[in-house]
């Protein structure tokens, strides 16, 4: 199956532009993601914790990204209060590391339980675009890499036929 790119004009892609433009506007800074962290460890709460994590998904850094999720993912198993919340932000957090189906997944699950969230939706579309563009992606890898391949074996045919086609005079 060949996969096209997303079509820019698609209700998924435009989710897509606006979403990245809403989360490169919002990186914290590192003043406030340090006074989030000294009031987490000097006021130990559910809400505090929740709080600098969700705060840290959408740092310029992979490493503090990839924290939040496992913060966040432990509110949600110990039955923090604001759970879609936690998912939320663990979507966002690997949708920004370009972990783009995991995101995806984690929208789906809050969109069974709350249809009508909006940023959960405008998430999911955001993923199916970038999905989507992955996927095109990588199957013009496979066509480039395939047809060197293929120009390859020509390539060595050519030169063993001028080879052996030669030794015969």
């Amino acid at each position: 199956m060949i996969t096209k790119r997303p079509n820019p004009n698609s209700k998924q892609h435009a989710a897509r532009l606006t979403l990245d433009n809403k989360l490169s506007e919002s990186v914290p800074s590192r003043t406030t993601l340090e006074a989030l962290a000294v009031e987490c460890a000097s006021e130990p709460s559910p809400d505090n914790t929740f709080q600098y994590a969700f705060c840290l998904t959408k740092s310029a850094k992979a490493d503090e990204r990839r924290y939040a999720i496992s913060i966040l993912d432990n509110l949600v198993k110990e039955g923090y209060e604001h759970q879609v919340d936690c998912i939320y932000g663990a979507a966002i957090a690997l949708y920004l590391n370009g972990t783009y189906a995991a995101a995806r997944e984690k929208c789906e699950a809050i969109l069974r339980a709350e249809p009508d969230q909006a940023p959960a939706v405008e998430l999911h579309l955001a993923c199916l675009d970038a999905i989507e563009e992955e996927n095109a992606k990588n199957v013009e890898k496979v066509v480039i890499g395939g047809s060197a391949a293929i120009a390859g074996v020509g390539l060595a045919l050519g030169i063993a036929g001028l080879l052996l086609g030669g030794s015969k005079r």
